[in-house]
């Protein structure tokens, strides 16, 4: 990476308010990505790679840093831009191709919203109440939907605090795996085993595409670019530094939990890391339980947040209906689109399961960063006045190649829904402008 000498290190006007210090922008993206993923998602992992997910883990990092690495170019180069979609206008010029990778984030956001309500819906609610998980997951978004139209202040004030718990929990199972070992328990050589008839090269493809999913996040830091001081400056620090971050918690998890747990153990279950915490004991299970469910929560309260929110800025710019526009009077908050999106999720909820709502949701963001990362190339032609972060060219090259491998691990079902979520908003994109030309006509 290198960074052309600085020809203006002073931060443009903004109407925002630039509040965003580095360490604030450092824990918004560390709490965005560390959490609810790998607290729903590493039974699956381990049903994919068997005891040694702990590789898909370094390879999914090794993945997302290069996409990073787009992102903190062109963040840093268009510091006003307002994430993969305004990249994707600027490098292409295609109003119907900007508004596909913005919906694109919208749907992979409801998706992924749909997989966490089962997630919280699984084991670690069934610690407590023995209810049908489908039912309980529908009444899970009705609660998050309330809350998020309460007010975005208190939606961020309550992530505060659950960002907070969810980190502390998957440190204290890092800890009780540690325990574990040091009285001589486990099975260190499960690390090395794979599921039957699969080789090593295989699981670690099969593996990384759900193991992405535990990094995805990073991209919405993107939309606050404006907010953050010397944005030039912090935002490749931060950004690298929270990634790195959760991948050293993870590849902890991911070492950890196989030791711990029998294999056969910890890929049937919904609720994995209560599983380590029971065979690991010293800690009540509700106590975990509850730290569980407070994550899995936390990342379905953030993802709603922006799905509603990206819902409500595409209506306002005249690319989604303007209904998604309206806003309770008191309140403030998008409420049509959060009902919306809501009953989106609530529909891929009943259709859907948590590995195959995973799948879609990295299949979703893949076009995403496909394009941001190919953009990155294209925007090379584009001069700035201002110094900005500048990637080794054959990182975003990388990065292209890294989202094609993980485009081939997708099954056929992954790219039906994804599919026919993209047609949906074709077909609303195209019924909106249709709408609005007699408007701009008179």
């Amino acid at each position: 990476m290198t960074t052309p000498p600085a020809a203006d290190v002073t931060d443009e006007p903004t109407r925002l308010r630039r509040s965003v210090t580095g360490p604030l922008l450092f824990l918004f993206i560390l709490g965005d990505v560390l959490g609810a993923g790998v607290y729903a998602l590493v039974g699956v992992m381990a049903d994919a790679a068997g005891g040694m997910f702990w590789l898909p883990l370094l390879v999914a990092l090794g993945m997302a840093l290069l996409t990073a690495a787009s992102y903190a170019e062109l963040v840093t180069k268009y510091p006003r831009a307002g994430g993969s979609a305004v990249f994707a206008e600027r490098a292409y010029g295609k109003p119907l191709v900007s508004f596909l990778v913005g919906f694109s984030m919208l749907a992979a956001g409801v998706t992924s919203a749909a997989g966490l309500s089962l997630a919280f819906a699984g084991d670690y609610l069934g610690q407590f109440l023995d209810v049908p998980p489908v039912p309980a997951a529908l009444v899970f978004l009705t609660l998050v939907a309330l809350l998020n139209a309460r007010g975005i202040k208190e939606s961020l004030s309550a992530n505060i605090v659950m960002t907070v718990i969810e980190v502390s929990g998957l440190l204290l199972v890092v800890v009780l795996g540690a325990m574990v070992l040091g009285r001589g328990d486990g099975d260190v050589g499960r690390l090395s085993e794979l599921p039957d008839g699969v080789g090593v090269g295989g699981a670690v493809l099969a593996g990384s595409l759900i193991a992405f999913y535990s990094f995805v996040g990073f991209e919405t830091s993107a939309n606050i670019a404006e907010e953050v001081r010397d944005v030039r400056r912090v935002y490749p620090r931060a950004l690298f530094g929270s990634l790195i971050a959760a991948g050293a918690v993870y590849l902890l998890i991911g070492l950890v939990a196989p030791i711990v747990v029998p294999l056969d153990q910890l890929s049937g279950s919904t609720g994995p890391l209560l599983e380590v915490v029971r065979v690991a004991g010293g800690v009540p299970l509700d106590l975990f339980a509850v730290v569980a469910l407070i994550a899995v929560a936390n990342g379905a309260l953030l993802t709603m947040i922006m799905a509603s929110r990206l819902a409500y800025g595409m209506a306002d710019r005249g690319l989604l209906p303007s209904a998604l526009g309206r806003v309770l009077p008191q309140r403030r908050t998008p409420w049509v689109a959060i009902v919306v999106t809501t009953a989106v999720a609530m529909l891929l909820t009943v259709t859907g399961t948590l590995e195959d709502l995973a799948s879609t949701v990295v299949l979703l963001l893949l076009f995403v960063f496909l394009s941001t990362n190919i953009a990155v190339l294209v925007l090379r032609k584009d001069r700035v006045a201002h110094s900005h972060f500048r990637a080794w060219t054959p990182i975003p090259v990388l990065a292209v190649v890294s989202c094609l491998v993980l485009f081939t691990q997708q099954e056929a079902s992954h790219w039906l829904l994804a599919g026919a979520l993209l047609a949906v908003g074709v077909v609303l994109y195209l019924v909106t402008r249709r709408s609005s030309a007699p408007q701009q006509d008179a």
